[in-house]
């Protein structure tokens, strides 16, 4: 199954009853393995989860730690890239050269690197001498 497919398909689980905005994610790890998640909503708002987190949640889950290529996918007018918490996440487990590929349900692609979706990242580096 290709990313695109297994976030279209994962992207149909989503639980969005109060936006209604369902997207779906999906990653592949290096040993080929795709991991998919979608989103999440909570009546408490804060609570709720990104498809991206639970893609990553997944792919941690199964033992793995990095990400080779992710795809994320909603039904809006043009490509909608991850929110500033999950552009951290996708930076913790994938190199910035990595691609990311946005999409729409009509279709619509755009690709980014994670280091242009998080320029100037926080990262382990910040940290060597703590």
């Amino acid at each position: 199954m290709s990313l695109s497919d297994a976030a279209r398909k994962v992207r149909e689980n989503a639980y969005a009853p109060y936006s209604n905005f369902k997207v779906g994610a999906a990653l592949r790890a290096p040993s080929g393995q795709i991991y998919s998640g979608c989103n999440v909503e909570n009546v408490a708002y804060p609570e709720g989860t990104c498809a991206e987190a639970g893609a990553i949640a997944a792919m941690i889950a199964a033992g793995e730690t990095e990400i080779l290529e992710a795809y994320v996918i909603a039904d809006s007018p043009s490509p909608v890239p991850p929110c500033g918490g999950c552009r951290q996440k996708l930076a913790e487990f994938a190199k910035g050269e990595v691609k990311v590929t946005l999409a729409t349900t009509d279709g619509t692609e755009q690709v980014m690197k994670v280091a242009d979706l998080l320029p100037g990242a926080f990262g382990a580096s910040h940290m060597e001498n703590s």
